[in-house]
């Protein structure tokens, strides 16, 4: 699902507990996470569920990433499902430049989730941010 998508859902309901059930659709949505890849590299720190998150990259001079992840609680694989909309089979470039806090705001989601999910969120995306310019320097 795209990110275009996710916003025209989000704003279609009206009510927050409407949009909690979504996120948490979102989120059983993701693929299946491998234990094997469930390691402290790939976690995400500063969040206080568990997030994992890799990627894999083109071998273009502005590579192209995907990501792959996954978290052990409901709500915030949601919020890794709408990150990786945003940022998944992006130019690493275009990720780097990208405005989140903006989409999120479209959504009101910073106003609705707690201060610990929106740290943890924001850890995830330095954390995507982060492979984006690791893969330009390579």
């Amino acid at each position: 699902m795209d990110i275009d998508e996710i916003i025209e859902n989000f704003q279609f309901l009206d009510d927050w507990d409407d949009r909690y059930k979504y996120l948490i659709e979102l989120g059983s949505a993701l693929p299946e996470f491998p234990a094997e890849q469930q390691t402290s590299e790939n976690k995400v720190q500063g969040c206080v569920s568990q997030v994992w998150v890799t990627s894999q990259k083109t071998e273009d001079a502005d590579p192209v990433l995907t990501f792959a992840g996954g978290s052990d609680a409901h709500i915030v694989s949601g919020l890794v499902a709408i990150t990786f909309a945003i940022f998944s089979n992006q130019p690493a470039s275009a990720i780097i430049a990208t405005d989140e806090k903006k989409i999120f705001d479209s959504i009101d989601l910073s106003e609705h989730i707690t201060p610990q999910r929106s740290n943890g969120l924001r850890s995830l995306v330095e954390r995507i941010k982060l492979h984006a310019r690791e893969a330009l320097n390579t």
